[in-house]
């Protein structure tokens, strides 16, 4: 296994009166999707006592599933399904916005320390309309020889998350022992990333630091981890077959034109019941505003099949 992709993360204020700072992998210049992951956001740990924590009133969605997963601590998510659920580790909470919804998420006065990723990936013209819906998931904790995984999404090390998914994707969280080396049977349709928490990590030809993400073309049928340190290193293990079809991503919304995602905002502000209505937030401000539309057009982003240099966002 070679060329492994490097991508380093930007730090980014999470939206809200409240804003804490998260560490974003994807979507980037240098890496748009991994199969149909289309954002990445790393954050933690926090710890909620001295700096207030998550709160993040409702805002919307539309053409995505989220996909949240904790190392530490608990959020509360409330959305438009009508779901009230805590997020706590190694529980999956998945969301789907196809045609719309919205949600609102608030760190606990018992999160003690926050720490966790918050994901999304792309849904396929046949499921983008989808209803709202969500789904809440416990998986199995693997112990292999080195390593302890989770499923959350697919399949890996024999083990097959019942989440539905509308694309072929793989998510795990893999825990590496010190010293310790993993090989990994993988498909060789999907490419594959590795988004570092605590690291080093080895992957393939590539040392990985903490927040780094390191991006697999399609091909291998086995991937290498290894953690050359002498304490635990935790990722996530992120794969899918490449994303056919262009995204238009702006804000919360994922589409597939300009017209499409001003669409969208435009029903945001007006507070269509096209996303519903979150019931039982409790924080100062009622729904998050839609920023403004950039003055240029937005463009629609897709890799190439036979590349691995996406194109620009607009």
């Amino acid at each position: 296994m070679s060329d492994v992709q490097v991508v380093t993360s930007r730090d980014v204020p999470l939206g809200g009166p409240r804003a804490m700072t998260v560490r974003r992998t994807l979507p980037q210049r240098a890496r748009s999707l991994i199969g149909a992951w289309c954002f990445a956001d790393h954050y933690g740990p926090d710890d909620v006592t001295r700096t207030g924590g998550m709160d993040v009133p409702p805002h919307p969605h539309t053409g995505l599933q989220t996909v949240s997963w904790l190392f530490s601590g608990e959020i509360e998510h409330r959305d438009t399904t009508g779901a009230h659920a805590m997020v706590r580790p190694g529980e999956l909470n998945l969301m789907t916005g196809g045609s719309g919804v919205a949600h609102s998420e608030v760190s606990t006065p018992d999160s003690g320390v926050l720490h966790g990723v918050q994901l999304w990936t792309a849904l396929p013209e046949s499921a983008r309309h989808a209803p709202r819906a969500f789904v809440h998931h416990v998986p199995d904790v693997l112990r292999l020889d080195g390593a302890v995984v989770r499923v959350l999404l697919g399949t890996l090390c024999g083990s097959t998350s019942p989440v539905p998914t509308h694309t072929p994707l793989l998510g795990a969280e893999v825990v590496l022992e010190p010293c310790a080396e993993v090989v990994l049977d993988v498909s060789p349709e999907f490419e594959h990333g590795v988004l570092v928490d605590e690291g080093p990590v080895v992957f393939g030809d590539a040392e990985l630091a903490r927040a780094e993400l390191g991006y697999l073309a399609p091909g291998a049928r086995q991937i290498t981890l290894t953690n050359p340190g002498d304490r635990p290193a935790r990722l996530m293990l992120l794969g899918g077959e490449p994303f056919g079809e262009p995204v238009v991503m702006w804000w919360n919304f994922v589409g597939r034109t300009h017209e499409e995602i001003a669409g969208y905002r435009e029903e945001w502000e007006a507070g269509s019941e096209r996303f519903g209505r979150v019931e039982g937030y409790r924080g100062p401000v009622q729904r998050l505003p839609a920023p403004p539309l950039p003055n240029a057009r937005l463009k629609a982003r897709m890799a190439p099949p036979s590349s691995g240099d996406p194109s620009a966002w607009g």
